[in-house]
């Protein structure tokens, strides 16, 4: 019976990779980072949402860059020594890279670790949120990472 609890608990966990974003910790499904690449120069694309910074080539594949800091409404990316680029993955296709303060660690969380985030949070960026998930004495945000990259707008 204790066999099979253990079991069930390692289908119900994932894995992310946690984030530095400002002051607050972010958790990023990692079944959709294909790579993390140092901080490089990012040739602007013009008429391009704000928080799409441009686009870089990444042996030979051209990938969009985003600034998650003004996405969520913080002020512009410092670039640091830590900062990085990661490259997610949704489709087998499409690749886009998101700017982060820092990679943090990978960490495995199961469902039980994580609260859901309430839809009807006024916040904006409560969309971007799939839960909060408790690690060791601290918290991380679960990003959802398929509606951060939508490029729509939202208008309420």
């Amino acid at each position: 019976m204790e066999e099979n609890t253990k079991n069930q608990q390692v289908i119900n966990s994932r894995q992310y990779i946690v984030v530095k974003i400002g002051n607050e910790q972010f958790g990023i499904d990692i079944q959709y980072v294909e790579n993390i690449v140092r901080m490089q120069r990012i040739t602007r694309v013009p008429k391009a949402q704000n928080y799409f910074k441009g686009i870089i080539n990444i042996r030979g594949e051209i990938i969009p860059v985003m600034s998650l800091r003004l996405k969520f409404g913080l002020r512009a990316d410092e670039i640091t020594n830590a900062t990085r680029i990661l490259i997610i993955k949704l489709e087998a296709q499409s690749a886009i890279g998101i700017i982060v303060d820092e990679v943090k660690e990978v960490v495995t969380l199961t469902e039980e670790d994580i609260d859901k985030v309430s839809n009807n949070d006024s916040e904006v960026r409560a969309q971007y949120l799939s839960g909060v998930g408790k690690h060791g004495d601290g918290l991380i945000t679960v990003l959802n990472i398929a509606e951060v990259i939508m490029e729509r707008d939202t208008i309420q």
